[in-house]
């Protein structure tokens, strides 16, 4: 009789053990399955598909309140055709903006907020993009852009766009993709005093290989410029380029908020908003740039523009702006200006 109990023991022990096998499996097929799609669009105006006669062009944005001029100088280059926001995050605040506010008539305004990788390959979200004559990319955070469209159909959406010479435009994080290199916030934000004190910093995350657009050979972007005071972690990103050997002479933008740049396709570029725009370029190598040690870089040449000042890409050089120099010396930013102001 003993022996039986046992038995029955033990069997229902076996049984428990098996349920809970099962059970974990369970959970870890669920865990395992691929993510789905997870995105949101929204529409104000015709939600079919319209084709209007565009032509190229880049409105790069610093960030902080939008410019309506920018915006108006991309729907007159749209055809006023469907004008699309992507961004990771946020809401379709650009809608009504967009198809009524600013006074140009558009044929559509859409938002698509893309959360993940799977929703970055789904076929609506991409053709949206593909079929867009006019393209933003909204401010937010721009590791997510990184992680979540790099090497993905979105990337490929937008490079397509490209050569149907439609309008491209990014303001904030949305700028900060649009060079050649970037500053992808991969470890969060970091400052110029924190940069400059050590170039290696895990927070000076630099990034490459992203987007591909005309005129952005070469160069890293960063917004809010003078607003955050980013003049030196971008000295720094500089030096950080040609340290790691990616670019022998690479090319900074810092846009400040509320101000805008229209880039033409030949590289033309004009000013929108009450701000400026700094383009820097580096000689070459740092002094020092090493790990724990403060940066010491010279001769970074600068030339500022705002208002009716031009620059052109093409030729790296501008009119009607102001031309000076800066040099870093242990971490601290000087300036050849005469009140010595490093912007």
């Amino acid at each position: 009789m003993q022996n039986n109990v046992r038995i029955g023991r033990l069997i229902v022990q076996c049984l428990a053990v098996l349920a809970l096998m099962v059970s974990v499996a369970g959970i870890s097929s669920v865990s395992a399955a691929p993510a789905k799609p997870s995105y949101e669009y929204f529409v104000a105006g015709n939600s079919g598909d319209v084709t209007t006669s565009t032509s190229g062009g880049l409105l790069l944005m610093g960030g902080g309140t939008d410019v309506d001029a920018g915006f108006q100088w991309m729907i007159g280059k749209s055809g006023g055709g469907d004008f699309v926001v992507i961004r990771a995050s946020g809401t379709d605040a650009y809608n009504p903006w967009i198809y009524g506010e600013l006074g140009m008539p558009v044929d559509s305004a859409e938002t698509i907020i893309i959360k993940n990788r799977a929703a970055a390959s789904d076929p609506f979200v991409v053709d949206t993009i593909r079929n867009a004559e006019a393209l933003f990319i909204a401010g937010g955070d721009q590791s997510n852009y990184v992680d979540l469209w790099k090497g993905t159909p979105v990337e490929d959406a937008i490079h397509y766009l490209v050569t149907r010479d439609v309008p491209i435009g990014g303001t904030s994080a949305g700028l900060a993709v649009m060079g050649e290199f970037l500053f992808s916030a991969a470890n969060g934000t970091i400052t110029s005093d924190t940069a400059l004190a050590n170039p290696y910093h895990n927070k000076v995350a630099i990034d490459r290989d992203f987007l591909v657009l005309p005129n952005m050979s070469g160069i890293i972007t960063d917004s809010h410029f003078v607003t955050r005071d980013r003049m030196g972690r971008s000295l720094t990103f500089l030096a950080r380029i040609v340290q790691d050997g990616w670019a022998s002479t690479p090319r900074g933008l810092g846009i400040d908020e509320r101000t805008a740049l229209g880039v033409q396709p030949d590289g033309s570029a004009v000013v929108f908003g009450t701000g400026a725009a700094y383009f820097l370029q580096s000689p070459g190598a740092a002094e020092v740039c090493q790990p724990r040690t403060d940066l010491t870089y010279h001769n970074i040449a600068v030339y500022r523009v705002s208002g009716s000042a031009t620059f052109n890409f093409a030729s790296w050089t501008g009119s009607g702006g102001t031309a000076y120099t800066l040099n870093v010396d242990n971490g601290v930013v000087t300036s050849t200006q005469a009140n010595g102001a490093i912007y």
